[in-house]
């Protein structure tokens, strides 16, 4: 049965005749592309791209500090922050929020995430909204909306979201104030993003029929057509038959390099077009790294080594940190701090900010050497050291170190007896 025919009797039990609608009208109302089977997801470097996108904003810890005249200190959480970096909703970690909101970006052009608040009155006259948690509307069922009559009474204009919930069908509108709106780098008007899907629309249908071509070669058992030539004349009928009879032994993976007899008085004369003549192979590197560069995804991403390889990985993890995904996390951190603070709490000095060293962990070796160059040179007191490695603090570990023959340069040779100026001032 199929699930169309599940829905309507479903929907015939609890609403009534669903007839008047058709099966895609049905599976776009439950928020289901019919289009799927065509869509460019099923290109493989196109969801390649979106898989490491959306997993390394997934893994990027989102961190609360605040900005004192001693510098940057882990602040405490406020409501905001403790549901954004411990559990956005009740259905949702971190991890999995993040990875969804950028996979919405990317794939849609943008992601919209409702800030879901309570108004606590405090006093007689005062009060304030309280946070409640922060949930992911779909993309492809919002409509951003620009009052710039000031019809919803904002004379200044404003944005307004209007998302239309695909599992009850009800509608709702949003003032921007309670929606993150993130959107991607290609923008025209500042508002809404465009996905890189449409840009790359020319290439990824491309890259889908060279795809679906390779299939088909594969099915045929990598034989390419052939003419079976012949002397005379035969009826509509036997041709037919006959060209019925060497398809079958000739195409399909299971008749490939069988010997097959031809009668007396005809020659099969194969057709051969090989991957290699057609240079598929370099076509489709080709298409896979145009569809790459637009994500600002790096070919050694893809496992492409051929410009760089695995031992430099390090050196392309931190360009696709700041090629790529520094915009990005500004972007976050931006909207962010705007929408989920007060501003008697950015006036503070209160700010969100992604942990993008997360991506650039190295191997025990190089982050020793990394750790303890950093606290022997007093940038890091031992307890942040052992905070970077996981390990629980100790006593007295608080205080910057640093070598104790430094000396400032006007000093240097002062321990020789020479004085600031160069000279000896003995014998």
């Amino acid at each position: 049965m199929k699930i169309t025919q599940i829905i309507k009797r479903a929907w015939n039990n609890l609403i009534g005749s669903p007839d008047d609608l058709s099966d895609e009208e049905i599976l776009e109302w439950l928020g289901i592309d019919t289009n799927l089977k065509k869509q460019e997801i099923n290109e493989i470097t196109y969801f390649t791209c979106l898989k490491m996108l959306s997993e390394t904003m997934g893994k990027l810890p989102l961190k609360f500090y605040q900005q004192t005249n001693q510098g940057k200190i882990r602040a405490e959480p406020n409501t905001a922050a403790r549901l954004l970096m411990n559990r956005p909703n009740n259905i949702m970690t971190p991890a999995t929020f993040w990875g969804t909101v950028e996979y919405n970006c990317e794939h849609y052009g943008n992601a919209y995430v409702w800030i879901q608040t309570v108004f606590e009155k405090k006093g007689r006259y005062g009060g304030e909204y309280r946070i409640l948690g922060f949930w992911i509307m779909q993309s492809n069922c919002v409509q951003v909306l620009y009052d710039n009559a000031g019809i919803f009474g904002n004379n200044n204009g404003g944005l307004y979201y209007r998302y239309s919930d695909p599992l009850t069908g009800k509608q709702y509108t949003f003032s921007q104030e309670n929606v993150l709106h993130f959107k991607t780098w290609c923008t025209i008007n500042g508002i809404l993003g465009k996905p890189v899907r449409q840009i790359l629309k020319d290439s990824l249908s491309g890259a889908i029929e060279s795809q679906n071509y390779l299939n088909k070669l594969y099915e045929s058992g990598l034989t390419a057509s052939a003419v079976l030539q012949y002397t005379g004349d035969l009826d509509k009928g036997k041709r037919l038959a006959l060209q019925k009879e060497y398809n079958s032994l000739l195409t399909g993976a299971k008749n490939a390099k069988k010997v097959v007899a031809v009668p007396v008085g005809m020659t099969l004369q194969p057709l051969n077009i090989t991957l290699a003549d057609a240079q598929y192979a370099e076509l489709k590197k080709y298409s896979a790294l145009q569809i790459a560069a637009a994500f600002g995804i790096k070919p050694n991403q893809l496992n492409n080594y051929d410009k760089s390889s695995y031992s430099n990985s390090e050196a392309q993890q931190l360009a696709f940190l700041v090629d790529t995904m520094s915009y990005r996390l500004t972007q976050y951190e931006q909207e962010i701090n705007y929408k989920c603070l007060s501003r008697k709490e950015m006036d503070a000095g209160y700010y969100f900010k992604f942990n993008e060293k997360a991506i650039l962990r190295t191997d025990s070796k190089t982050q020793k050497e990394v750790v303890t160059g950093y606290v022997q040179n007093g940038l890091y007191t031992i307890n942040e050291g052992r905070d970077v490695l996981d390990l629980p603090k100790v006593e007295g570990g608080d205080v910057n170190m640093v070598n104790g023959t430094y000396q400032p340069i006007t000093h240097i040779g002062a321990a020789y007896g020479i004085n600031q100026g160069g000279e000896g001032n003995g014998d």
